[in-house]
């Protein structure tokens, strides 16, 4: 298995409360809050002040319009701001601190909508954010493409016309696409598109399709249903996080990174659930696939996927991300409208890492995986 790269290892002895309320585990069992209770208290350092100018990147953050709330039927999310994309969104992150945006559209998109509605439609939201946000605000906002994935051939000519004609810096696909994963080999023409553009592939989670729904989630109290328990459940208390490690794992056991050796998946919330499950796949499905794969099962982790911070502001998460992910494969985000921007910078810029390694998560791994600029 891959040795930690944990920067949080490199704590510096001497800092001292730091997030008031929590306590991140460090080490076998030892707190935070057991490390700097012991600490002499003329030692102190706010590590929040220390970096009130760290610059940030946020990679997933969402918009949508009137026309695509309508086709997904979401009008129910038209006060939240998803697709307010001037003064508002702009408060808010300078607000926050938020240098740039890279802008997606709301899950599922237009990934359900077949041939060439679906196509023109991708077309359309894309060439909005070009000719919109992105040239009135043209240093803080950048794009993943919106791609019609019921026409794979035709999501594979669009993600290179974003890239090669607007600047885009990759595409963000939602979840199970009708029936299948991205493994399916219907979807070969875009990785290897995304593989030849060295543009990386996010996969944000999506609703489940019906039949999943009604065997997993479907509430058998009906009286409750107005508080859509049912549906809250299937995806974002738990259900889509747990799609989106199937997905990858799927794409790993296939073969996908075997075949598309540079291709590059970004997953986000803090990766979806996989850093507490690491060890026991790792464990389960090295061996079952020792004959099967080109490297060790481990390996596509760190050599294929990149993990972003969006909606989980909560550092022992991060601390457990960092035990098995090198800190130069986790990004920053905050899920906004979802999150609110300014409490996902705040609890960044208060986490005891060295400056470096808040860097490197904050923007400069965004700046060298997408070839921008915070």
């Amino acid at each position: 298995m891959k040795p930690s790269t944990n920067p949080l290892k490199q704590l510096t002895m001497g800092r001292r409360g730091f997030l008031a309320g929590t306590a991140l585990g460090i080490g076998a069992g030892l707190s935070t809050h057991a490390i700097v209770s012991a600490v002499d208290e003329d030692e102190t350092s706010d590590i929040s002040l220390r970096d009130q100018d760290l610059p940030f990147i946020g990679t997933e953050e969402t918009f949508s319009t009137h026309e695509l709330m309508v086709l997904n039927d979401r009008l129910f999310l038209e006060d939240t701001g998803l697709a307010e994309l001037g003064p508002r969104r702009i408060g808010a992150m300078d607000e926050a601190g938020l240098n740039v945006q890279i802008l997606s559209a709301h899950t599922p998109g237009v990934q359900n909508v077949p041939g060439r509605k679906g196509i023109d439609f991708a077309y359309r939201l894309n060439k909005m954010l070009v000719d919109g946000p992105m040239a009135t605000h043209p240093k803080r906002f950048q794009a993943f493409a919106t791609l019609p994935l019921q026409s794979p051939e035709a999501s594979a000519d669009e993600l290179e016309r974003t890239v090669r004609e607007d600047g885009f810096l990759g595409c963000l696909t939602n979840g199970i696409i009708g029936k299948k994963f991205l493994d399916h080999p219907d979807f070969e023409p875009l990785l290897a598109r995304a593989e030849g553009l060295d543009v990386p592939i996010y996969i944000h989670p999506g609703l489940p399709p019906d039949e999943v729904f009604q065997i997993y989630y479907s509430n058998m109290r009906p009286e409750y249903q107005k508080e859509f328990q049912d549906q809250v459940l299937s995806i974002s208390a738990y259900g889509w996080h747990q799609e989106v490690v199937t997905q990858c794992l799927r794409m790993i056991t296939s073969g996908v990174f075997d075949r598309h050796p540079k291709l590059q998946i970004i997953i986000g919330h803090m990766g979806e659930g996989l850093p507490f499950f690491y060890e026991r796949i790792v464990e389960k499905m090295r061996e079952v696939t020792e004959k099967s794969l080109d490297k060790p099962f481990e390996q596509y982790f760190h050599d294929n996927f990149w993990f972003t911070t969006s909606a989980f502001p909560q550092t022992e998460l991060l601390d457990l991300l960092l035990k098995y992910i090198s800190v130069d494969r986790v990004m920053f985000a905050t899920d906004y409208p979802f999150a609110n921007m300014k409490t996902q910078t705040d609890w960044f810029r208060a986490v005891a890492l060295p400056r470096e390694a808040k860097e490197k998560i904050a923007f400069r791994n965004a700046e060298r995986l997408f070839g921008i600029r915070a």
